[in-house]
């Protein structure tokens, strides 16, 4: 067993995980046995390296599962790696329904971890998406034309935080719900403040 010390927040994450805590009293072990350090962010147990994060444990309620912050990156060799939403670009979860499959992963695991670890100290970085490349919607391109300081707005904001308002305003399927996010979110974008700000 691994020396590593272990972050009290994720012991109390496991307790409370009802469902999964078996799966994740497997994963944990198999994280600690690694160079990585424990550490307790956004609610959820992160496994960081030099300060940089590499992988974290979460739950959802169809399964439990690693997510790689870049697994992208990673060869997957045996096509493990899921993408959660066409729009995620690096990160890349392994997804568990069970403690068995983790145990009978093990070796794989902890390849794929080296791995992980091995990308984030050689320092590549996720090539993204341009914000350009993006599609945006008409409604935006209606409203930028009625209203240039909106635009000058709009493109005044860092590329992140406009990718972040493309993809919350392009999301819906019908125009009427496109137009009222964009009012919605005029005054915040005028602001100069991204869509989580």
């Amino acid at each position: 067993m691994t020396t590593h010390p272990t972050h009290p927040k994720v012991d109390q994450y496991i307790q409370n995980a009802n469902k999964w805590r078996e799966a994740l009293e497997t994963l944990r072990p198999i994280l600690l046995d690694s160079p990585l350090t424990e550490e307790f962010k956004w609610g959820v147990p992160c496994y960081t390296i030099d300060r940089a994060n590499v992988v974290l444990m979460h739950v959802f309620k169809e399964y439990c599962a690693l997510l790689f912050f870049k697994g992208a990156l990673l060869k997957d060799s045996l096509g493990i790696l899921v993408q959660q939403t066409q729009n995620v670009q690096a990160s890349r979860q392994i997804r568990f329904t069970a403690a068995e499959q983790i145990a009978e992963l093990e070796p794989v695991l902890k390849a794929y971890i080296q791995e992980a670890i091995d990308v984030e100290k050689a320092g590549l970085k996720v090539n993204f998406k341009a914000t350009a490349e993006f599609s945006m919607p008409d409604e935006l391109r209606v409203k930028f034309a009625a209203d240039p300081a909106f635009e000058a707005a709009f493109q005044a904001l860092t590329p992140g935080r406009q990718r972040a308002y493309l993809l919350y305003f392009s999301a819906p399927k019908q125009s009427q719900t496109r137009s009222s996010r964009i009012e919605k979110c005029l005054p915040q974008i005028l602001a100069g403040k991204g869509l989580n700000d």
